[in-house]
């Protein structure tokens, strides 16, 4: 009996190190889709010339003498850390196919259309970032900027309809496996799901533009976060509205999903009234934790079914997980690489602290 009870504990003590990697995910990245997203929003003004060398072109440039502005001060907030936030998706899908590789082949071939195009953005939106400016053009320039926003819009919209496709149960067949249509990913509480985390990444995007940039792009990002954190908890309310009418999410703790959904919308409210005020760290603390509380809403709110079948025919952790042999196993790496990423995340928010423009040089 003890050892069943251990090995259901290391069980959930996995799945909660899942949730946690894709949530940090979902913090360090979605401010990455957002600022991408906000390229153009934020400012048309380009000081200094074109391109990551305008910083080095002395008191008129774009770098650390007039500090950066408009579209490339925006870009210069997430410049230091824009790579480095992929590491949590890296170890998120490292942990997926160790630890859980029933629901990884369950997971990613039945969401085959919408992994596929997250990984288009994060590949289009990443090169188009680094060669924005090495573009010599006008016309290249736009092209690039429209990759660039496209490439934030697409990851941060496809990684709502997952999570609502997750919360509204995916049909599944008897051996297990399920195809989506586009029938099942346009409808309306996916849909709804898919613009709350499309508004609410575009916000954090905002709060992290506000916590970095210079006072006056600051201001600036204060108001377009308010803005867009509307749009958010708009889209949130629907998605709510159509669960509570039987057309939404289909959750297996209920009381705590309430819990979870009241904290999600006390995060919203607590980021709207920061933005609002002016409050740069606050906004941004609370934009942090409503992206990352739709993870645990999902986790919690269907423990201990990781994957939720309109079928009938739920995904629980004892038939996702691997062996407990094979976990002991992953335990030992686990105790050294997740210290190590905290490690180096703390490092590089500490080495590149502060607001761009007065430590650090124009980067892209």
């Amino acid at each position: 009996m003890t050892g069943k009870l251990s090995e259901m504990s290391l069980q959930t003590l996995w799945l909660a190190l899942l949730g946690l990697l894709l949530a940090g995910y979902f913090v360090l990245g979605g401010y990455d889709y957002g600022v991408q997203m906000l390229h153009g929003r934020l400012g048309g003004d380009e000081e200094g010339g074109d391109g990551g060398n305008g910083g080095n072109r002395g008191s008129g440039g774009s770098g650390a003498v007039g500090g950066p502005t408009g579209r490339n001060g925006a870009l210069d907030a997430i410049a230091p850390f824009f790579l480095g936030n992929e590491v949590w998706l890296v170890a998120f899908t490292g942990v997926l196919f160790g630890a859980f590789p029933h629901l990884e082949g369950t997971l990613l071939s039945g969401l085959y259309p919408l992994i596929v195009a997250i990984l288009v953005g994060l590949v289009l939106g990443n090169a188009a970032v680094q060669l924005r400016g090495r573009a010599r053009g006008a016309r290249a320039r736009r092209v690039w900027s429209a990759l660039i926003v496209f490439g934030g819009a697409l990851p941060a919209l496809c990684w709502g309809l997952v999570l609502g496709l997750l919360l509204h149960g995916v049909p599944r067949r008897a051996d297990g496996g399920f195809r989506i249509g586009p029938g099942a990913v346009f409808s309306p509480f996916v849909s709804a799901c898919g613009a709350t985390t499309l508004f609410l990444f575009a916000a954090h995007g905002a709060g992290f533009v506000a916590l970095r940039s210079a006072p006056h792009l600051a201001a600036r990002a204060h108001r377009v976060g308010a803005r867009l954190l509307r749009g958010a908890a708009a889209a949130g309310s629907l998605a709510l509205l159509l669960t509570l009418f039987g057309a939404g999410a289909s959750m297996t703790n209920r009381t705590t999903s309430a819990v979870v959904a009241a904290l999600l919308l006390s995060a919203f409210a607590a980021a709207w009234w920061s933005f609002a005020r002016g409050h740069r760290v606050r906004a941004f603390a609370a934009t942090c934790c409503a992206t990352a509380l739709p993870v645990l809403l999902v986790g919690a709110g269907h423990y201990p079914y990781l994957l939720i079948s309109s079928a009938g025919q739920g995904l629980d952790i004892g038939h996702a997980v691997t062996d407990a042999a094979t976990l002991r196993i992953l335990s030992g790496f686990g105790v050294l690489v997740v210290p190590l990423i905290l490690a180096y995340q703390s490092w590089s928010w500490w080495a590149f602290r502060g607001r761009t423009g007065r430590r650090h040089p124009s980067y892209f």
